[in-house]
Formats: structure tokens, sequence, C-alpha cells
């Protein structure tokens, strides 16, 4: 059976685990609510009825055949983070301007940006509630994630520092805003399973690699693929103005060699927001070199990741783990 984020777990035993704690994080999800403030239930609801993939909560579940999985502990933890993940979108979509989630209104265009910042707030504190049942530790280490997000966060917002190198930017920003949650997703699942404390490490290390591969491998199917493969709009960050890994390697490559003036034209001064200047962009960066080193780019993430998956303890988990590093490799193409 294919898991919710699209890999096939082969063994039978853990995915109905994956599946059990899903269902159980995705009830509590649903009934997260203040008793006392209707708006504030309805606004904070809304993300989590949108859905997703829950990519979080299944790396903090996986991570828990490695302990003990039926560790009470472990569903709250993997709560407890998909909590923190919504509460940043809501905060994204603010700063982005963004209409849509998930193909639903965001928080912010169905309500307004104060609602959407302050459902955020309350996401996050809900999830502090749940971390501070768990321990010291939980704290600690959710506080250590989160200042490494929002420096990954500030560090978007404000762009390159005057002379650094665009892309090693991105890079910097990938790996702290979206893999440090994604490390930590890893790290929750093992450590409150009672892994060893070696497992531990070695699979938050994982994951966070994993993560990066994953969100970068977002950025290469929204230039290579069509809609009827990805079920995505091509090109909607170039027409948004977002700069990705692609586009850094495309435009590295131009201005180091000079050639291609039309490419350089379409990416850094056309409106892409027209359909034809668009298509003629997404043509071009297809046939670019730029397509090929960013897959070697992710491939290389991927197999840091597989080598430090195969280092663990050979539990069928570890297999449904390479399961997921040869999906990102296959879903990039």
């Amino acid at each position: 059976m294919v898991s919710t984020v699209g890999v096939d777990f082969p063994d039978p035993a853990v995915e109905a685990a994956v599946t059990d704690g899903l269902a159980a994080v995705e009830s509590i999800l649903l009934n997260t609510a203040h008793p006392d403030d209707k708006l504030l239930t309805d606004a904070s609801r809304h993300g989590s009825a949108a859905g997703g993939k829950r990519f979080r909560a299944t790396l903090v579940l996986l991570a828990a055949q490695f302990g003990t999985p039926s560790d009470p502990r472990v569903v709250p933890a993997a709560v407890a983070i998909e909590l923190t993940h919504l509460a940043t979108l809501f905060h994204d979509d603010v700063m982005d301007e963004a209409d849509l989630r998930r193909g639903s209104p965001s928080v912010n265009s169905r309500w307004s940006n104060s609602v959407a910042i302050l459902a955020g707030d309350f996401l996050f504190a809900e999830a502090s509630k749940i971390l501070a049942s768990l321990g010291p530790d939980a704290v600690r280490i959710q506080a250590e994630t989160f200042s490494r997000l929002v420096t990954g966060q500030l560090a978007e917002t404000v762009g390159p520092r005057p002379g650094q190198d665009p892309l090693e930017h991105y890079m910097h920003v990938i790996t702290e805003k979206t893999g440090s949650l994604i490390a930590t997703s890893g790290l929750f699942g093992a450590l409150f399973s009672g892994a060893p404390s070696s497992v531990t490490s070695r699979i938050a290390r994982a994951c966070e690699q994993l993560g990066v591969a994953w969100q970068l491998s977002d950025d290469v199917i929204d230039i290579a693929s069509d809609t009827a493969q990805s079920g995505k709009t091509p090109g909607t960050d170039l027409r948004e103005g977002v700069p990705t890994l692609p586009v850094l390697y495309a435009l590295r490559s131009l201005a180091a060699d000079g050639a291609d003036d039309r490419l350089r034209f379409l990416l850094t001064d056309a409106d892409l927001g027209d359909d034809a200047l668009l298509a003629e962009a997404l043509g071009l960066l297809r046939a670019h070199h730029a397509m090929t080193e960013s897959r070697a780019r992710i491939l290389s993430y991927v197999n840091n990741a597989r080598a430090e998956f195969m280092a663990l303890p050979d539990v069928p988990a570890r297999t449904a783990f390479l399961a997921m590093c040869d999906y990102v490799v296959k879903r990039t193409g």
C-alpha cells in the first residue's frame, strides 16, 4: 500500500503501524480547539482540514520503530511536530500574501492577516503544551529547532548578504527553515520510543538530509513535470519570482559564461505572469544543464541520508526509510 507521502512501505507491519499512528495524529489535529473562541478554533482547524502529506509525522512514526513504537509519547510528539509545521505555514502565507494553501483558501485570505498570525501563535502554544508534558528535553529540542527555523526564515526574507553566493544562501535557508524540523521529527520518534542515543542521533542526521532533498525535489518538479504527472501547475514558483535550485544554477551559469541572453532576460526581467513567456522560460530551463546540476545535488543529499540509514539496525523500518530515499530520486526524474 502506498503511504500518504507517496512511498510504498514494503513491510505490512510497518505500514499498519504508520497508518494507525497517522489516524491518531489526524484525529488530535482536527480536535485542536480553543474552548472559548470559535473564530480561533475555526481558523486553527482550517489548516488541518486542508490535509497534507503528514511527511513529518510519518518520520516520527517510522523512527519510533527503532524503539518501542507503542510508547504513549510517540503520537503526541508527532502531533506537536505537525502543529509546529502548520503554524509556520500560517505565518508563511501572511509573509507571502498567499491566497491558497493546498488548493484551499489560506487562513489569511479567508479571515485576515491578524487572525492568521494569532491562529499560528495558538498552534505554537498547543504544540508547546504537548511538549511540556513530554519533559524538559522535548521543550529544549523544540526551542533549538524553532531557533533554526526562524533563522532560516529570516535569511530568506532579507536575502543574500552582500557578496554571498545566492545559491549557497538558498541552501542555508532550506537547511535551517525546512531541514531543522524534519530532523527533529526523526529525533522525536526515536527518542520517545526509547531507541538508543546512537540510533537517535543518526536518524536525526539522516532525516535532515532526506528533508532537504525532498524540498529540493519540489524545485525540480516545478520546472520539469507537467500537471498530469505531479498534480501541480508547472512553473508556479517561477511565475511568482521565487528563486529555486534550477533557477539559481542557471543564473550562476549565465553570469559565468554570458551565454543565452534570452534565458537571462526571462529569469531576471520578464513578466512571467504572461503564459507565453512562462512557457518559453520553462522550455529553456528544461533543456539547460542547470537541471542536471540540480538533480545531482539532490542525489548527493539522498546518498548522505541513505548512508546514515544503512548504518541503522536492520529492522523493517530501515527498509521503509530507504524506500523514501528511492522515492525522492524517482520523483525528481
